[in-house]
């Protein structure tokens, strides 16, 4: 059974994440990037192979459906930010690598936003760790 303190903790930290996400909002607003189109992005960096990032392996880190995936891709390459290219192995993959005009957008964009969690963090973990208890 949840204590008062539980459903307090559990909002201070649906609270502070919630200012960090429409501080995110907006940061990535004046970038004409929407949410999803940076998660992408941070995906495509992280996860990717020396090849790169299969669109399957996108849609699985963005838990998203493969078509919606499909056009995040489709979108981010429209911006050159991203280019795709065939899998060797099996040219019916495609596999999706940051372009360099992407690569320095998103170290811009990530930049901002780990100042803003490094800002945000003590509050956040605070919370966590009430619900810990």
């Amino acid at each position: 059974m949840l204590r008062a303190e539980d459903y307090n903790a559990l909002g201070a930290f649906r609270h502070a994440m919630r200012k960090f996400l429409r501080f995110s909002k907006e940061v990535l607003a004046e970038a004409d990037l929407t949410p999803e189109q940076y998660e992408a992005l941070l995906a495509i960096k992280s996860r990717s192979r020396a090849n790169g990032l299969n669109i399957r392996d996108l849609s699985e880190q963005l838990q998203i459906r493969h078509h919606s995936a499909v056009n995040l891709v489709n979108k981010l390459a429209a911006r050159r930010m991203i280019f795709r290219k065939r899998a060797a192995a099996d040219r019916r993959e495609v596999l999706v690598k940051l372009s360099s005009s992407g690569e320095g957008d998103l170290a811009r964009l990530a930049a901002i936003h780990r100042q803003e969690i490094r800002r945000r963090s003590a509050e956040m973990i605070e919370a966590l760790q009430r619900l810990q208890k």
